[in-house]
């Protein structure tokens, strides 16, 4: 499935958007801005702007927890101003500033997170359960990373929707790593999609520094579901340029990351493949691409001044007791 103009515009766009935006939260976390903790997304962006730019407003999607899901939801056109205001503990935040990093949008059809490895599966399977049953048309996208892999959910996921044949998107997120365990340490195969194959999942590997690429195999999955023929897989093979969280050691296994693997890695920037190839098909001019990054800075700016002139969150204990569904 080739791309239109108007596509690759539309996902070089929200990658520098989502570009701007995991650079300020970066910078926001070092200087002690931001409350709780950041999982920095520099590297891995292209995989969640790929699968979320051309998603209806309902369409159910659970983004990945790198980055926090910023460029899934910029992606799919929620205003993030809400959610950095809520990892500013702020009154304006989409959980008023309770829930430090939880999201939720349900307008947008993005609906509550949970800091649980996998969590997103069952919950994504019943949703595409739903949307098959009661025939909305719905497609759900479900993206995580390679580490979910290891967990019992992820497999009662993709089994239940290969038997149901459900309108469900798996995009696996495999950045080679679980915090500091390798990807060959976590699982016996090189490929994740193994694992869907073995379902009778259609799976497909692609490079996940390549926006434009992993577009076009999550667009034929968005339009292989909507015509109800089942679930599809996708392994977007992409980069980790930081640490897992900030602050902490960026390691593989027991020994520091080297500078060599570091260097390698920013040879595959993935706003620099884009822009190379955004400037090569003719599809943008310099000036354009000048524009789209002024724009973007922006809206990022536009986006912490709000955060920053918001009220500070300071719910009464019976407030807080109010959220509390179980003892």
């Amino acid at each position: 499935m080739s791309l239109t103009t108007e596509q690759m515009t539309t996902l070089f766009t929200n990658l520098i958007r989502a570009d701007h935006y995991s650079n300020m939260m970066y910078r926001r976390m070092m200087q002690g801005k931001l409350i709780g903790f950041y999982h920095p997304a520099e590297g891995a962006i292209a995989p969640g702007v790929a699968a979320c730019s051309f998603l209806n407003q309902d369409d159910p999607m659970w983004p990945h927890h790198r980055g926090h899901g910023i460029t899934h939801m910029l992606s799919k056109g929620i205003d993030i101003k809400y959610y950095l205001a809520e990892h500013t503990g702020k009154e304006t935040g989409c959980g008023r500033g309770h829930s430090g990093f939880h999201y939720s949008f349900p307008e947008n059809h993005v609906h509550l997170h949970s800091g649980f490895i996998g969590a997103n599966f069952m919950a994504a399977t019943g949703y595409a359960w739903a949307a098959k049953q009661n025939g909305t048309g719905q497609v759900v996208m479900n993206c995580s990373g390679d580490g979910s892999y290891g967990e019992g959910r992820a497999h009662e996921g993709l089994l239940m929707a290969a038997i149901w044949k459900l309108p469900e998107v798996f995009v696996c997120e495999n950045n080679g790593y679980a915090i500091f365990a390798t990807i060959e340490e976590m699982h016996p195969t090189e490929d994740i999609a193994s694992m869907a194959q073995g379902l009778d999942i259609p799976a497909v590997v692609v490079d996940g520094q390549d926006v434009f690429a992993t577009a076009e195999v999550v667009l034929a999955a968005i339009d292989r579901a909507r015509k109800g023929l089942g679930p599809s897989f996708i392994e977007a093979k992409c980069l980790r340029f930081k640490e897992h969280d900030i602050g902490n050691r960026d390691l593989r296994g027991w020994e520091q990351r080297t500078q060599e693997e570091y260097d390698e890695m920013q040879k595959r920037c993935p706003v620099n493949l884009a822009t190379d190839r955004i400037l090569t098909d003719g599809v943008l001019t310099q000036t354009q691409i000048d524009d789209i990054h002024e724009a973007a800075a922006n809206e990022v700016t536009e986006a912490e001044e709000f955060a920053d002139n918001s009220e500070i969150a300071r719910p009464s204990i019976e407030e807080m007791e109010s959220m509390v569904f179980a003892p």
